[in-house]
């Protein structure tokens, strides 16, 4: 009997589901998960979720008093709201969820470091061993340093919204667990940039940016995993089969599901050592031309961190008219 894509892709490729909807993760039965600032004011939103933003919302009320401030607590609930979910979603994952820190943090080591230290606390306080837990920050050079302190501490990471090789490298020589490049968002740079409609999916630039990625790690020998995020279709997942992993959104799992064709590895460890690759070193003003000189790598970052700070703040806006209906 043929075997799906889905079933094809996981012999190769640790599938994880990037969604904040426990019921999608249930479906689909991933072994990690990944959300984000935008994944968790979506599923906040829906009304079979309801429970945990009150319950997130109650917490924060009975740990700072009747006579604090409606602010503070929310404030208080919208730190603890990205855990309450990830606690749910370990419960239905034998792996790790990514949770990530405030984007607007992005630019602030020493804050990102606390922040990072803090949302560990809570998964510990609630049982849940660090090991279990990928802490998530956006690839700025300031990123990068307080994610490799954080590394050095125990506390894993995943690097987020990395869009170029300098970002991939910076990170892997700072000895992070796992990094996320963004291949959709990569190729709707392009496509805007070059007035081209689509990509074949082996010529698509977010494939080959992860493909290099890919090949320069295994060159190389680092042990920072290369997990694909942000894609626009099943021809992007399937020209990345056999990345160390891949995350991808409901709607995508569903349709590699329920296809049936034959799925060839692209990537793969023993071709890219055999690879001729030159090696780059990357320090602050290394990272900051080659940062400068991608306009694509530069536009997307900012605009991701822009993006997910307005989802925090519209995050902040749910959470103080839910308080303010729970308490009227």
């Amino acid at each position: 009997m043929a075997k799906n894509l889905l079933e094809q892709l996981r012999a190769i490729t640790v599938v994880v589901a990037d969604t904040g909807d426990l019921q999608a993760i249930e479906t689909f039965k991933p072994r990690d998960a990944t959300t984000n600032p935008s994944l968790i004011t979506a599923a906040a939103q829906m009304p079979q979720y309801q429970a945990i933003v009150d319950d997130t919302l109650k917490g924060a009320r009975a740990t700072l008093g009747k006579d604090a401030a409606a602010a503070d607590v929310v404030t208080l609930a919208f730190d603890r709201l990205a855990v309450s979910f990830g606690l749910k979603i370990l419960q239905l994952i034998e792996g790790r969820v990514s949770t990530e820190v405030d984007a607007r943090l992005s630019y602030d080591t020493e804050a990102t470091i606390a922040k990072g230290r803090e949302l560990i606390a809570q998964y510990e306080a609630a049982g849940v061993s660090k090991e279990r837990v990928l802490i998530k920050i956006a690839s700025t050079w300031e990123g990068i340093k307080a994610a490799e302190v954080l590394e050095k501490e125990g506390i894993h990471c995943n690097l987020t919204l990395l869009f170029g090789l300098h970002q991939a490298i910076a990170c892997a020589e700072a000895g992070i667990t796992l990094i996320s490049p963004f291949v959709g968002r990569i190729l709707d740079w392009y496509k805007k940039d070059t007035g081209r409609d689509s990509y074949a999916p082996a010529e698509d630039p977010g494939v080959l940016s992860v493909t290099e990625v890919y090949n320069y790690y295994k060159k190389f020998g680092y042990k920072t995993e290369v997990m694909g995020a942000s894609f626009r279709n099943i021809g992007e997942i399937t020209e990345l089969a056999g990345c160390d992993l891949l995350t991808i959104s409901p709607a995508l799992l569903g349709e590699l599901q329920s296809t049936e064709a034959e799925l060839p590895r692209k990537l793969d460890p023993a071709k890219a050592a055999a690879a001729s690759i030159e090696k780059i070193n990357i320090d602050k003003a290394t990272f900051d031309k080659l940062h400068a000189e991608n306009r694509m790598a530069t536009d997307k970052l900012k605009e991701g961190i822009d993006g997910f700070a307005k989802a925090l703040e519209a995050l902040e806006t749910l959470l103080a008219e839910r308080l303010s209906s729970l308490e009227a």
